[in-house]
């Protein structure tokens, strides 16, 4: 099989396939959240509204 191929055992790969399976179900599962606020018109929460608090707090020079 490729994994043997690659140097990597069944039990490895495994591994990585579920990792990569739950990082993308969370991406696909914050952007359809995020779509979903922004159609409702709902502020921005977690991530995104931290960065566009931090964005629009007026910054002072000394």
């Amino acid at each position: 099989m490729i994994w043997s191929e690659l140097g990597i055992s069944g039990g490895t790969a495994l591994i990585v396939l579920c990792a990569l399976y739950f990082v993308v179900k969370w991406a696909v599962r914050n952007g359809i959240q995020e779509a979903h606020g922004r159609m409702a018109g709902e502020k921005p929460g977690g991530l995104r509204g931290l960065w566009n608090a931090v964005i629009s707090e007026e910054t002072t020079s000394e």
